[in-house]
């Protein structure tokens, strides 16, 4: 197949644990063509949607790790498969590349995750359609509701709904301390709408990446843990990963979750699960391939590619 792999500047990639990177190097060992552009390469003229997009090979070197061919502006109908690996923000320049995308996929493109999808599941407001499985969550602007919420619950989480790596995240104990200041500062004094939820205790024991694949859960999770007293396991915050095997507990949360996502067209989901709670549903770029391959042996780009290519052939 012919796999074009929309992503953030090859350069900037840390092959030795980058997902997008193991995603490639699965396809180029499988035969298949590697392909790369970014969101700015693309373009829509008369109709169709075009990216300047250049044949990649991987050397093998830890260092100069691909060489790249001239690119060609290709029509994006023309690749078996398209990949949206770029990682957020997730603000309108995202949108409106996946609007691209979904214009492409009218001219024949097959494109994973579906870009409609993923606008669908903000990664954050996603948990409220699994109730069953979130700890209890507040979704407002409103300051009284906020602090209400703080009043009943005592330990909460404040977070921004467009956040990535743990940015924006606050703990507010019982005391309340600085709750005012968060508030304000998170909602821009009531003009943006954020979320809070209960504390959960069990993040001291990690927050659990767990990988779905074409609706499947990958057997091991990556725990990321916190350190030095942060209350974040983000691994961009500083947090350590651990890879283990699914709980009872995650298998349910991934199982039930899985085929739903799967048949709205996101055939790579990272779930978060703190405890028994799952906390986000990730649809963008998710990671931790190669943290869970490396620590437990299971080859999660094999099963990615597996995917892809019975998703290319029932597409087909």
């Amino acid at each position: 197949m012919k796999i074009a792999f929309l992503a953030d500047p090859l350069d900037s990639f840390k092959i030795y644990k980058d997902s997008t990177f193991a995603m490639m190097a699965e396809a180029a060992k499988r035969g298949h063509e590697v392909y790369a552009f970014q969101q700015r390469h693309m373009a829509l003229r008369d109709g169709i949607v075009s990216a300047h997009a250049s044949r990649i090979t991987l050397t093998g070197d830890e260092e100069e790790w691909y060489t790249a061919a001239p690119s060609q502006d290709v029509r994006l109908g023309e690749f078996d498969a398209i990949l949206e690996r770029k990682d957020p923000p997730f603000d309108m320049e995202y949108v409106y590349g996946t609007y691209l995308l979904q214009l492409a996929e009218q001219q024949g493109a097959r494109v994973f995750n579906s870009p409609q999808a993923i606008r669908d599941h903000n990664e954050k407001l996603a948990i409220a359609q699994f109730p069953q499985f979130t700890a209890p969550t507040l979704v407002t602007s409103d300051e009284m509701r906020l602090r209400d919420f703080h009043a009943e619950h005592g330990d909460v989480i404040f977070k921004p709904l467009d956040g990535m790596g743990g940015t924006g995240i606050f703990r507010v104990k019982a005391d309340g301390l600085n709750l005012g200041a968060i508030i304000e500062t998170l909602t821009d004094n009531g003009r943006r709408t954020i979320m809070v939820q209960r504390y959960i205790p069990d993040i001291v024991k990690g927050d659990k990446r767990i990988l779905v694949i074409g609706g499947k859960p990958v057997p091991f999770s990556l725990a990321r843990i916190p350190q030095g007293g942060e209350v974040r396991g983000n691994l961009a915050a500083g947090g350590v990963g651990v890879a283990q095997p699914l709980t009872e507990r995650d298998r349910e949360i991934a199982e039930a979750i899985g085929p739903v996502l799967a048949a709205r067209g996101l055939l790579l989901v990272g779930l978060d699960v703190i405890g028994d709670c799952l906390t986000e549903v990730n649809v963008t770029s998710p990671t931790c391939f190669q943290e869970i391959t490396q620590q437990s042996g299971f080859a999660v780009a094999a099963m990615f590619i597996d995917a892809l290519e019975a998703g290319v052939q029932s597409a087909r």
